[in-house]
């Protein structure tokens, strides 16, 4: 007990201290801990060599990983959907699986008799880092985007996949038909009793400790480890109960309040489990990084492959089936879960599985460099694919001169789409219908793109940040030039950009920007504009006359209006 103490201590610390380093370089987390267990480990310096103390450790920080990722998926969220990302996520995790297999047995990798280096190492390249991805959208406010939603999306649906293998993990020494229905059985089982105890037995506790915060914390990991006791009993594995124990409360009424109160310690054991599996990696040896390195290589290969081919078929234009495939280019910190799997029921050899962690180590820092400076990719990959004939949306405007099929511009242009803009389209489809036949959209949102031309909108498919799209699209011929899109949305540019550009191009068209900050107006006035729209004004202005109503008695009244006139809209962006 004093020796696991001891070397907790030392996981803590060298975490701590390298998580620091990692911090001021900008590296991710991960990679600080999994370097911080290598040195203080049994292949470092030695300083923790007990194997049980490693074992207890890493079990720990499984366990609470697995319940904290089970806690974020969202089943209504994949209930809802839409076929993009179903079909992206089906293409990208059975294309990646299916290449992955072809690619590590051609190689040399086992794939039977007892071994199945292949089969894991195709599993773990198919998953993709959540921590990652949802760290550096979250920093470039991209998680609300199309290609944000289709990443989260399909991330979700890959949680679900490394779920049905880890059902399925255990009886691969024995893969008859029968022996999976059982191991599909013992899940399904284990699902619906836990379903529905968190549908109809915990609310009606954690209502009567929902002002205990310690008990609420307590009654969390209570159910975990039961559920991971219950999983254990049915020849699963405890990991494997404790992500159906988070998942079995993510639609739970407290699930938010007890995702709270867990993630402290979450973050504690989830630490320990990346120390401890940094202790497991051994000094490479040439072999090993080789071997990485094809694994990294393949990795990226395979999703630009299989993300980009099903988001094009379904004409999500390049750009929109770029992104997603950037963002999903590493391998996921539960594939790292899936190989220590394998390893522990001796079914890949410890030499593949440090190849895959230090793959892992090569492609965190790799697309943390790259995700950030993905617009920049993107637009160079575009203009390569276009050379080599592929098409985009806007192959008729390229191919008809610079007003395209489309024919000449209208007279208001609304340059970028976004809510604001959603919102203006629909009040003049109230209140002046016939005005819609004057306006011309720039957007490349394919979703935008479709939808508007189905209504019989004036789209031009183009990115408004590059000058050139603006010139083709004629923009010096517009009248009424709308910028609805706030900064913190805007690819490669911002408003007053913007307004310089089009002021360039057209000295007497009259500009309508959008400011984020005070601070911002009379920059967009010096720039060019006419007009600049602070949106805080209008919303200060609602929120006051829902007070007045409040306080005269009227918030009903309020909301029936605001009500009738959310029936009456119709969006193209929700």
């Amino acid at each position: 007990m004093h020796e696991l103490v001891g070397d907790i201590t030392l996981c803590i610390l060298f975490a701590w201290v390298l998580g620091l380093l990692a911090h001021f370089f900008r590296q991710p987390l991960i990679l600080a801990y999994l370097i911080a267990g290598f040195l203080i480990g049994p292949f470092g310096m030695g300083w923790v060599k007990s194997q049980e103390s490693i074992s207890v450790i890493s079990e720990l920080g499984l366990i609470f990983m697995l319940f904290m990722i089970g806690l974020e998926i969202d089943l209504k969220k994949i209930i809802r959907a839409g076929k993009v990302i179903l079909f992206a996520a089906a293409g990208q995790l059975l294309g990646g699986c299916l290449l992955g297999t072809l690619f590590f047995v051609a190689i040399g990798l086992a794939l039977g008799g007892g071994k199945f280096d292949a089969l894991y190492l195709c599993v773990a390249c198919a998953l993709s880092s959540t921590v990652i991805i949802v760290k550096v959208l979250y920093e470039k406010r991209e998680l609300d985007t199309l290609p944000g939603r289709i990443t989260l999306g399909v991330l979700v649906l890959q949680d679900i996949f490394a779920i049905l293998f880890l059902a399925v993990q255990p009886s691969l020494d024995n893969l008859q038909v029968t022996v999976v229905l059982i191991s599909i059985a013992r899940v399904a089982a284990l699902v619906a009793t836990a379903l529905v105890l968190s549908r109809y037995v915990l609310p009606r506790l954690f209502h009567q400790i929902a002002r205990r915060p310690e008990l609420m914390m307590l009654g969390a990991l209570a159910w975990c480890f039961l559920v991971g006791e219950i999983a254990e009993r049915l020849h699963l594995s405890r990991e494997m109960g404790s992500l159906v124990a988070g998942v079995s409360l993510s639609t739970f009424p407290y699930a938010l309040d007890v995702t709270a109160k867990v993630t402290t310690l979450r973050d504690f054991f989830i630490t320990l489990f990346f120390v401890a599996l940094g202790m497991t990696i051994p000094i490479p040896g040439p072999s090993v990084i080789a071997l990485a390195l094809v694994i990294a290589a393949f990795t990226v290969a395979s999703r630009m492959l299989t993300t980009f081919t099903p988001l094009y078929l379904m004409k999500q234009g390049l750009r929109a089936s770029l992104l997603p495939a950037i963002n999903l280019a590493q391998i996921s910190e539960f594939s790292l879960v899936v190989i220590q799997t394998g390893v522990a029921a001796n079914h890949i050899t410890t030499a593949t599985a440090s190849a895959a962690s230090f793959a892992f180590v090569v492609l965190a820092v790799l697309s943390t460099f790259v995700m950030g400076r993905s617009d920049q990719a993107v637009r160079g990959l575009i203009g390569s694919l276009k050379r080599i004939g592929i098409r985009d949306l806007d192959h008729g405007h390229e191919e008809g001169g610079h007003e395209g099929d489309h024919g000449e511009i209208n007279r208001i242009v609304i340059l970028g789409f976004f809510r604001a803009a959603s919102a203006l389209l629909s009040q003049i489809e109230r209140q002046n219908q016939s005005l819609l036949e004057q306006i011309s959209v720039i957007d490349f949102n394919p979703v935008v793109f479709r939808t508007l031309t189905d209504r019989g909108l004036h789209v031009i498919y183009g990115d408004i940040s590059n000058v050139d799209t603006l010139v083709h699209a004629g923009i010096g011929k517009a009248e009424i030039i709308i910028l609805s899109v706030p900064d913190f949305l805007l690819v490669g540019a911002d408003n007053e950009k913007l307004v310089r550009h089009v002021r360039t191009l057209n000295p007497t068209a009259k500009i309508v920007a959008t400011a984020d900050l005070l601070a911002d107006v009379a920059d967009l006035y010096a720039a060019g504009a006419d007009y600049v729209t602070v949106t805080r004004i209008s919303d200060a202005g609602e929120l006051y006359a829902v007070i007045e109503a409040a306080d005269a008695g009227l918030l009903d009244d309020k909301r029936a209006e605001m009500d009738a006139q959310l029936s009456e809209r119709r969006e193209v962006l929700p």
